[in-house]
């Protein structure tokens, strides 16, 4: 079990709703994305006329028109998660990143986040596409408490837009970008436990969703569709038996609304308790489901958990329990304005504070 003190996500301010797909003139209908995917709207880290003129049919040019680095928007999801948890880069004793479109090859991009933030300390890199977030967590809880320092830094950056083809209508109208951080701890309270249930994969169906080098994202869409929701549905099932849980809230991978609310259906969770984003920021991959979390835990209550279920490449999938063992002081978070796009100590997008360190 690991304690959470600090939680943060960063959604880039260049947005692209459905009515933009439209005008790419690619064949997207705005009634079928809102039929199909439930999305309205999503963000991405690439500048609007770069898609418009060149619908990223060279994947290796995204970079070069990017308004942000990979490294830029996971430093300000941590800034945001190191703000709320009261600490400082200096109280950081190691960092874990991941996330589907790495930009470095070497070094792991946990270092560059890591020098972003001015952190001295261990870093590394645990990618597991859209599950990201589910492993490393798994990961942390698996270890030994006297082996890990007091605190750690869990990022999940996903600017996966770069990956995008913006001649096919289906995949351009799934990927929104997003970075999201948390800060755990094994050793140090708090009134907010997460606990990591074993993730599993299915190795023969790598070829489901991939992106390989210098490429674009594809997958194998019917198939992934109907695999997520009897994955997520048993996942529900399954930690809510272990827990001893019934009345929860359900947080899902953010891949598709209408997969999200079969699984509702088949677990019988009520609307009221069915936390997503989907709609307004699309798919965001491994930061889809932490990016929830950061933007409902103020309005959960002492008593209260939730079941988070995510799936990705791989194919793998993993679950985690998140518990209310108090009710924390949470301020009325913080919206961050435009303020000149491209420097790395600004906060440009939108951002906001959760405090999620509470003492018992």
């Amino acid at each position: 079990m690991l304690y959470l003190h600090g939680i943060g996500h960063f959604h880039p301010e260049a947005e692209l709703d459905n009515a933009f797909l439209v005008s790419l003139d690619i064949g997207v209908d705005e009634s079928w994305i809102l039929r199909r995917l439930g999305i309205r709207t999503r963000r991405t880290v690439l500048d609007r006329d770069y898609i418009r003129h060149t619908k990223n049919q060279d994947p290796r040019a995204a970079n070069e028109a990017s308004l942000y680095t990979n490294a830029q928007t996971g430093s300000l999801a941590a800034t945001l998660a190191l703000q709320s948890a009261g600490l400082t880069a200096a109280d950081i004793g190691l960092v874990i990143n991941g996330g589907c479109s790495p930009q470095w090859f070497i070094p792991a991009e946990a270092c560059v986040i890591s020098s972003a933030l001015g952190i001295e300390a261990p870093a590394f890199d645990l990618n597991s596409a859209c599950a990201t977030f589910a492993v490393q967590v798994k990961f942390l809880d698996a270890m030994e408490t006297a082996s890990l320092p007091d605190f750690v830094l869990l990022t999940q950056v996903e600017n996966n837009t770069r990956t995008i083809d913006y001649r096919d209508p289906r995949s351009a109208a799934i990927w929104g970008d997003c970075s999201t951080a948390l800060i755990v701890s094994k050793s140090i309270p708090s009134g907010i436990t997460i606990e990591g249930f074993p993730p599993m994969s299915c190795p023969a169906k790598w070829h489901a969703v991939r992106v390989p080098v210098s490429g674009h994202f594809a997958q194998d869409g019917p198939a992934v569709h109907a695999f997520a929701i009897r994955t997520m549905h048993a996942l529900v099932r399954d930690i809510r038996r272990s827990s001893g849980l019934d009345d929860v809230y359900f947080i899902g991978h953010q891949a598709n609304l209408p997969a999200l609310m079969a699984v509702c259906e088949k677990a019988e969770i009520p609307s009221e308790r069915h936390l997503f984003n989907i709609e307004k920021f699309g798919n965001c991959g491994a930061a889809g489901a932490p990016s929830v979390l950061s933007q409902h835990l103020r309005t959960l209550k002492s008593g209260d958990s939730v079941v988070i279920a995510v799936v990705g490449s791989g194919l793998t999938w993993g679950g985690l329990c998140v518990r209310m063992v108090c009710e924390p002081a949470l301020n009325d978070g913080v919206r961050w304005e435009s303020t000149g796009v491209g420097e790395p100590s600004t906060l440009n997008g939108i951002g906001e504070i959760c405090t999620a360190g509470i003492r018992p």
